[in-house]
């Protein structure tokens, strides 16, 4: 009896200490909307499975990848690098350059120098022979937090997103929980060194794509199960609108193919737990103080979209065992085929276009070639 009643007080105290501690979050709530029925071009597939895996557990966490004019692959990972590999060999990965911090989105500009969005050393450039540079920390005196998605338009604009200005990407979580708008879409101008905030108080601002003919950008915004567009020409210049509205998980990376498809990756499903938990915004803060392992996770799931110019879901590729190809962050069209990168495995994944089923029977006529 001594024994039990020592024990029940050691509960009664860690627990008194946990209820009493300050939450690392202020929650917002939300009321998401009832997810997409997994039918029509989201009936359960195994298309995902049908891919190549490249590299596989050479990598660590390999957000997203870019292709240069030789066709070599590149991709960002968690120990500061930017590995290079011939996609057709089957050779180990080269370290090409070390950016000193966490590259995560990349893409190639005209010049032939890879722009990378780091996490912790903001937006970067890096020349053919492995100079790194970095172009931008700060804009209208806030320093990036999490440099994330990161695209260049056909004039040389680049865009890019800072995630959140508050949390970092290891707790990237938290600010999902939270449901704070701490996000910013920015373009930086590489003659003249401008950076400039294009849309401010984003949910989580992630991946990002400009259109073929550069009359507008796709950005997500992860938490809310959404994509957004920014018209930056035409009558509708700087004006935002929804584009995608209750994807069925949470949108990343984006690409855009010749054919004027959206790829869009998306790490995990829903999950109903967090949708309960939007609705409860104390309730967040209690689950925000607990260790991350007992946080609601993302499940493995692989899931990639594919989205037409008015933003309707054409087909979509997926692993429902989440055992092959699962928690993709990027599903990157080079050369006629689609690269996965993923934040939370240790492979890259490989398929033709030629081989997603119905896929051109399904694309509509765009004047965005």
């Amino acid at each position: 009896m001594k024994w039990l009643l020592i024990l029940l007080l050691i509960v009664f105290l860690l627990s008194g200490s946990f209820l009493l501690s300050p939450s690392p979050i202020e929650s917002h709530g939300w009321q998401p909307p009832s997810p997409p029925a997994m039918n029509g071009p989201l009936s359960p597939n195994e298309r995902l499975r049908l891919a190549d895996i490249l590299a596989k557990g050479q990598l660590e966490h390999p957000e997203d990848t870019a292709m240069d004019s030789q066709g070599r692959l590149y991709t960002g990972t968690a120990d500061g690098w930017i590995l290079r590999l011939d996609p057709d060999s089957g050779g180990e990965p080269e370290r090409w350059a070390d950016t000193g911090g966490r590259p995560m989105g990349l893409v190639f500009d005209q010049e032939g120098n890879l722009i990378v969005a780091d996490v912790e050393r903001g937006l970067l450039a890096v020349t053919r022979a492995g100079d790194v540079q970095r172009l931008t920390r700060e804009a209208e005196g806030l320093p990036f937090s999490l440099t994330d998605g990161v695209d260049v338009a056909p004039d040389g604009m680049i865009y890019f997103t800072d995630a959140s200005s508050r949390h970092s990407l290891d707790d990237h979580q938290l600010d999902m929980l939270a449901m704070r708008p701490n996000g910013r879409l920015l373009s930086y101008h590489p003659e003249t060194g401008r950076t400039r905030v294009l849309l401010r108080n984003l949910y989580f601002a992630n991946g990002v794509v400009v259109s073929p003919d550069g009359a507008f950008l796709l950005v997500s915004e992860t938490p809310r199960y959404r994509l957004l567009r920014f018209w930056l020409s035409g009558p509708e210049a700087g004006r935002a609108e929804v584009f995608a509205d209750n994807l069925p998980g949470f949108p990343g990376n984006l690409d855009v193919d010749s054919k004027g498809r959206y790829w869009v990756a998306l790490p995990s499903l829903r999950r109903p737990s967090l949708d309960f938990l939007h609705r409860q915004p104390w309730l967040k803060d209690v689950v925000a103080r607990l260790p991350e392992p007992l946080r609601p996770g993302a499940g493995q799931y692989g899931l990639v979209l594919a989205l037409d110019s008015d933003g309707r879901i054409i087909t979509s590729l997926q692993d429902t065992r989440g055992d092959y190809l699962w928690g993709l962050t990027s599903a990157r069209v080079h050369d006629g085929e689609l690269f996965f990168g993923s934040l939370y495995s240790q492979r890259l994944g490989r398929l033709p276009l030629s081989a997603v089923p119905g896929l051109e029977e399904a694309t509509p006529q765009t004047d965005n070639q």
